[in-house]
């Protein structure tokens, strides 16, 4: 399966809310659905996240002959001139174990190291995730630090860029 990235849109607000609505995608990153009110922020806050950096930002992910939205994406920085981006992603369960979260971490990284500015990008996982732990060790990351986020816990990986 092809897929590409593509920066989410007004428009998209339908298929982000499928996605953070569904528990067993928000399962390892929340531990609850999130309703519609909340989701509606969180994607107003994303469109204006993804006006910082061209290239950067929050990504659908879809399948490339069918144009099906399979998730989401992002390589995100908090400020425009940041040094370091945050990678993660969330999937559709239906397209969970067709190798879809490897495809698209690759392309995030090398996204990552094109850009000049950034130094180290860095992924905040729950530790019982051990698949996307395994993606990210397979490309480089190296486990930095397990910390509490919002009493939810997280493993915090991180792969360092050296630019020429």
């Amino acid at each position: 399966m092809i897929v590409k990235l593509e920066k989410f849109t007004e428009a998209d607000f339908d298929n982000y809310f499928k996605l953070v609505n569904n528990a067993k995608v928000m399962e390892m990153i929340t531990e609850r659905a999130i309703e519609r009110e909340e989701a509606k922020k969180d994607f107003e806050n994303l469109l204006e996240n993804n006006k910082l950096q061209h290239d950067l930002g929050n990504f659908k992910i879809i399948e490339e002959e069918t144009e099906k939205f399979l998730g989401l994406a992002k390589l995100e920085i908090k400020e425009a001139d940041s040094h370091e981006a945050e990678l993660g992603y969330m999937i559709m369960p239906n397209y969970w174990g067709k190798g879809i979260a490897s495809k698209v971490g690759q392309k995030l990284i090398e996204t990552g190291k094109k850009q000049n500015a950034i130094k180290r990008i860095f992924a905040i996982i729950d530790p019982k995730n051990i698949p996307s732990r395994k993606i990210l060790i397979n490309n480089g990351f190296v486990s930095e630090q397990f910390k509490d986020f919002d009493g939810l816990p997280g493993e915090i990986l991180e792969l360092k860029l050296t630019k020429p």
